[in-house]
């Protein structure tokens, strides 16, 4: 397949070079008065030279298709047992800038936290804190935890009043959010699910609530229902696709479905302005 590809990349190179023999410095009325060139040789605008293989591999190679594109990777997930020292640096040594908690805030599930980075050596990994403003990254160490992954990752455009789900670095659907009202912006970052809450039915938080592991640093006055940040469903659904939470992203029920079999403790939530 690889030989056919570059056979037909060389053809596609020749077919260039036959049709446009002339330099670029060249006017259309001097062109008309050069002699043309012969099969396999390139105009230079002063002579005609032969053209040489390795011009012709060169050209085949803005021609050619891209067979060696990186594929994409699943997110890295570690399970903390315990609160962990999060590192300023991969050193054990290195200053500690903030403990990585061993469950989640308000339920006490145990936590499962993206690792954004793994060290040249693949003993640490770097990794967001939850529930820290302002928001802080470091290192944990990885040794003897246990890990995971998955190919989901959720994108949220907060200027489009959109939540995007990712499988495998390629879109896979999308759904409209309410997002944080103007005096309680939802705040941009790197994130991860934390929480995986059913609610009764009429719950102002719909049917399902998925926490993660940001806060809210702006909540509005008198608010009392916590800091955390969620994905969530809502009673009032004609704010979806508006500005109007206390940060927390608000889905229809049918998109709590569609996410529910698929964001697991852990996965990735990026939140962009």
């Amino acid at each position: 397949m690889r030989d056919r590809s570059r056979a037909t990349a060389l053809a596609v190179a020749l077919a260039i070079v036959v049709a446009f023999p002339f330099a670029e410095g060249l006017t259309h009325r001097a062109a008309a008065t050069q002699p043309q060139p012969a099969i396999g040789t390139l105009a230079t605008g002063v002579r005609s030279q032969p053209l040489r293989p390795s011009s012709i591999e060169a050209i085949a190679a803005m021609v050619a298709p891209n067979t060696t594109k990186e594929r994409p990777a699943p997110a890295k997930l570690v399970h903390l047992r315990v609160g962990m020292a999060v590192k300023a640096r991969p050193d054990a040594k290195a200053r500690t800038v903030g403990v990585m908690p061993s469950s989640s805030k308000y339920y006490h599930v145990p936590l499962v936290a993206w690792v954004e980075e793994v060290s040249d050596n693949g003993r640490w990994g770097r990794v967001e804190i939850p529930y820290a403003w302002p928001r802080r990254t470091g290192w944990i160490l990885l040794t003897g935890l246990q890990r995971g992954s998955t190919w989901i990752t959720v994108e949220v455009d907060l200027s489009r009043h959109r939540i995007i789900v990712e499988r495998r670095g390629h879109r896979a659907f999308s759904m409209r959010a309410a997002t944080g009202a103007q005096a309680s912006p939802t705040p941009p970052g790197h994130y991860f699910v934390t929480d995986r809450v059913p609610f009764a039915a009429g719950s102002s938080y719909g049917s399902f609530a998925f926490g993660i592991s940001g806060i809210q640093p702006h909540l509005p006055p008198g608010w009392s229902g916590g800091n955390q940040l969620a994905i969530h469903g809502t009673n009032a659904p004609w704010t979806i696709g508006r500005s109007a939470s206390a940060g927390c992203l608000r889905v229809s029920e049918s998109s709590l479905h569609r996410l529910l079999p698929l964001l697991k403790l852990g996965t990735p939530i990026v939140i962009h302005p």
